[in-house]
């Protein structure tokens, strides 16, 4: 293999801290979506692994729960340092096997690591309370403990950050874990797993299983009476499916799901700063993001001159392989993608819409879709209602805020919203009326390792990030007592 970044990665599986094959010795193998070429093969974990994953999470489990809380941080902090070090290996691998540009990657491996430094913080600030019953009878007393073994199923988008963001918080609350990652990209989970043993995690409480069998392995698991936690970030038909697993043995589950942000943009925005929003919020992963802006709402008076600028952006991004550094944007992560994007914006024209830049695919290798920019979309278009998932911007025009309003709020989804106006007042009313976890005032990018991350409707369960990302793997016992 000529990229030292993928021959450098461990191909196995990550069990009890030991590398192993697949119980069948079945592998799989992992694609560049810059070229269609196979990178590398990696083993295939079956359902006896799984369960020989969550045991040795289990055995791990006490011993993890009663190490120090200092001490756990302080292996947060050198998982931290590690990756920060290895920033620029990481970065190329994530390149390779996802596809996006190389300053994408260079930023997802700071923001993976942002998870870690966070919550080796977090790690020494579980706080518990202690007050006295409003009779006066008893003290109540509520301690915060490790949840339990957790599973984590996370999407080939953002491979390193999306890892991060659920070990940080666990391992920080004393739980164990087992990390199944997307198929397409398991070399930066694989490589994250011994960097993690590196950092000193004991054996056990950090296990990863790269798997074709995904169904069946994630079902295994999430059946297994060990199993007490799962969080899940993926598209909300596999997030319905994973919940109605977990209920069997009730096992409570944390959903980051699908996305269809509106952003919308006023008549007094600041245009120039609302095209550069635009273009982070649409192009940033590609548009391969869950909280990609999808469905571009502009006031009338604007409009004409905001698809005018917007257009003019998007024609000028250079596209082609990763590893370039003066490419902006990469291929989709496979052929199935690049299909979709294509039959979304191909119903949309005929429909009516207008392409006013790009509109197409690019010849092969690989998987590449010109940033495209759409006008004249018709309201119940298949585009405005699906995540695009892609470079694709669809512009819409609306006339009073009422209308905005409703246009954002007109989607089961309810993750992100992006609002651009110069009227501070105007924009956090606008923000209380839509229907989602998180808005974005004049910005185009909202994701921080401090702050929840989380949706509304049927864009998820619970919450990632912050403090309450923490709370999510520690549960609350009250003692009663008088003393």
């Amino acid at each position: 293999m000529s990229h030292q970044e993928v021959t450098d990665v461990p191909k196995g599986l990550y069990i009890a801290g030991r590398w192993r094959g697949a119980s069948d010795g079945a592998t799989f193998g992992v694609t560049d979506p810059a070229t269609g070429q196979r990178l590398a093969d990696v083993a295939s974990a079956t359902v006896e692994d799984a369960l020989a994953a969550v045991g040795a999470a289990d055995a791990a489990g006490k011993a993890w729960a009663a190490t120090a809380p200092r001490a756990r941080s302080d292996i947060l902090r050198r998982a931290f340092e590690l990756l920060i070090q290895r920033k620029e290996a990481f970065a190329r691998l994530i390149v390779l096997e996802s596809g996006k540009a190389l300053a994408e990657a260079r930023g997802e491996v700071g923001y993976a690591a942002e998870f870690l430094r966070w919550y080796a913080e977090e790690a020494v600030r579980i706080v518990g309370e202690v007050s006295t019953a409003p009779g006066g009878a008893n003290r109540i007393l509520v301690l915060r403990q490790p949840i339990g073994v957790a599973v984590f199923v996370t999407p080939w988008n953002f491979p390193a950050a999306m890892a991060t963001r659920k070990i940080g918080p666990a391992l920080a609350a004393g739980c164990t874990v087992v990390l199944k990652p997307a198929s397409e990209t398991p070399l930066t989970a694989l490589a994250l797993a011994a960097l993690f043993e590196e950092a000193g995690v004991p054996a056990g409480v950090v296990n990863v299983l790269p798997s074709r069998q995904s169904g069946p392995v994630v079902a295994a698991m999430l059946h297994d009476p060990r199993v007490r936690k799962l969080s899940f970030t993926g598209s909300t038909g596999i997030g319905r499916v994973l919940l109605a697993q977990a209920a069997h043995n009730v096992v409570k589950c944390s959903m980051e799901l699908g996305g269809n942000a509106p952003f919308i943009v006023f008549a007094d925005a600041d245009l120039e700063a609302a095209v550069a929003a635009a273009m982070v919020a649409k192009l940033r992963n590609g548009g391969e993001s869950c909280t990609a802006a999808n469905r571009y709402y502009v006031e009338r008076p604007v409009a004409d001159e905001f698809s005018r600028r917007f257009a003019a952006a998007m024609a000028s991004v250079k596209v082609g392989p990763g590893l370039d550094e003066t490419v902006q944007l990469g291929p989709l992560i496979n052929g199935a993608a690049l299909d979709k994007v294509a039959q979304l914006v191909g119903e949309a024209v005929a429909q009516g819409a207008t392409v006013v830049t790009g509109g197409s695919a690019r010849p092969g290798p690989g998987y590449f879709y010109e940033p495209t920019l759409l006008t004249g979309v018709a309201p119940g278009a298949r585009i405005l209602r699906e995540e695009i998932f892609g470079p694709v911007a669809p512009v819409c025009v609306f006339d009073t805020v009422d209308q905005a309003v409703a246009l954002a709020n007109d989607t089961q989804y309810g993750l992100v919203a992006f609002v651009h106006t110069r009227d501070l007042a105007r924009a956090l009313a606008v923000s209380e009326r839509i229907e989602a976890g998180m808005v974005g005032i004049n910005r185009g990018v909202v994701s921080d390792p401090a702050a929840p991350f989380g949706g509304w409707k049927q864009s998820g369960v619970g919450r990632e990030g912050g403090h309450d990302g923490l709370l999510e793997y520690l549960e609350s016992k009250y003692v009663c007592v008088d003393w």
